[in-house]
């Protein structure tokens, strides 16, 4: 395995989790300029292959045994089991990146990967993911929360500007809170609009939410500008 602090070449990346994150952050990186090794079979393995396309699907071992950086994109309460137990049929490589995608852990759930010489790291793209091309855009506008122990912090940052984002360090005891705030404003989000597209049905609007589009996106511009705080005059 070679030494990623010193990498100036691609980097072999391999994929598990094949939902809505993985085969887009996967697009993302080999945009960069690396190697895409093998996938995981998912949920949707033809909306993958658009996205991946001729990047063979391998099991999870398989991906770890051919890759330098192993990207987890798995639901949240899957994830400690995943990387355990990858970790205790001997998966994780001397220096091989593990990156995850979780909001909510940080590396401590890393750990046991970490044990056998791998660097943990954690990247967030804070956008919701259609687990499409669209997404790729989508990140070139977006910021990551990144959490890495301090000798690689750079290399997480790196990979994170890679995606198309703008880090953001998130330490390890705030990452609970960040996630609650992510989760926060994407559920309300949804149900606010659930709740008044469905009111708006009722009184018989056709197409309720092309109706509220352009209100929802000037409503939401406006109020992240205040929370932004006050724009210089130009």
């Amino acid at each position: 395995m070679s030494d990623p602090l010193r990498r100036d070449g691609r980097l072999g990346v391999g994929i598990i989790g094949a939902g809505r994150v993985g085969p887009v952050i996967g697009a993302a990186l080999a945009g960069a300029g690396h190697a895409i090794t093998g996938i995981t079979s998912g949920s949707d393995d033809d909306r993958a292959s658009a996205v991946l396309p001729d990047v063979p699907i391998l099991d999870a071992l398989e991906v770890v045994r051919r890759s330098e950086l192993v990207v987890v994109a798995v639901p949240h309460d899957q994830l400690p089991a995943l990387i355990t137990g990858i970790a205790e049929v001997g998966g994780w490589q001397l220096g091989q990146l593990v990156l995850h995608t979780d909001p909510g852990h940080g590396i401590e759930v890393l750990r046991p990967a970490a044990a056998s010489g791998a660097i943990p790291l954690a990247v967030h793209p804070a956008i919701a993911f259609t687990g499409t091309s669209v997404d790729l855009r989508q990140l070139q506008a977006s910021y990551a929360a990144v959490t890495a122990p301090a000798a690689v912090l750079p290399i997480a940052q790196a990979l994170a500007v890679e995606m198309g984002c703008e880090p953001v360090v998130i330490s390890e005891a705030d990452r609970e809170a960040y996630a609650d705030a992510i989760q926060t404003v994407t559920e309300f989000s949804r149900s606010i609009i659930a709740q008044s597209t469905s009111r708006l049905g009722e009184l018989g609007i056709e197409n309720p939410g092309g109706y509220l589009s352009a209100l929802v996106q000037s409503t939401v511009e406006r109020a992240l500008r205040d929370a932004s705080g006050p724009q210089p005059l130009l």
